[in-house]
């Protein structure tokens, strides 16, 4: 994998060797950050089932502030830990061994700018997701990527990629 865009464009990520994790691909990644592009200069951006921290360090690359990397599996933390280190993202690169869910309960209304989820298929883990972004707004931009033949609660935009679908929730529209 590499990093598609910004200071860090084309440097290589691991991903984690974990057979659980499904990256998400070049195509879908790289549409995912053009269509949040508008919100990431100075951004504080929430990366929630982080994997490999790809969508996390893409917004570093491209002008975030900082990330929280939110994450369980050990073998995802070390992944994002080695990332982390060799684009050399020092301390705007935070990350935390946490359930995802677990952490936006606790997160207030506004503390990011830009959230992305890429939550495991199957588990109805993007709905409630959804759910908790629906009543605590915790990002102005909530992205989640999810089967197509999963529909998400509230008045998403989506985006179909295939058999991919990214969900976007916004608090206020960027025009352009």
């Amino acid at each position: 994998m590499r990093i598609v865009a910004g200071r860090w464009r084309g440097r290589k990520i691991v991903a984690p060797r974990d057979a659980r994790v499904r990256p998400t691909g070049d195509r879908v990644r790289e549409a995912w950050l053009s269509i949040v592009n508008p919100y990431l200069p100075d951004a504080r951006v929430l990366d929630l089932f982080a994997g490999s921290g790809a969508l996390g360090l893409e917004a570093l690359s491209r002008g975030a502030q900082r990330v929280d990397f939110v994450e369980l599996a050990p073998a995802s933390l070390a992944a994002i830990r080695t990332n982390a280190a060799a684009l050399g993202a020092g301390d705007s690169a935070i990350i935390h061994r946490a359930n995802a869910l677990d952490f936006v309960r606790r997160v207030n209304a506004n503390a990011y700018d830009v959230a992305f989820a890429d939550p495991p298929y199957d588990l109805g883990l993007a709905s409630r997701l959804a759910e908790q972004w629906l009543t605590v707004p915790f990002a102005t931009v909530l992205g989640i990527e999810h089967r197509a033949d999963e529909s998400l609660p509230g008045e998403g935009d989506t985006r179909r990629y295939g058999g991919t679908v990214l969900t976007f929730y916004r608090t206020t529209r960027v025009e352009g």
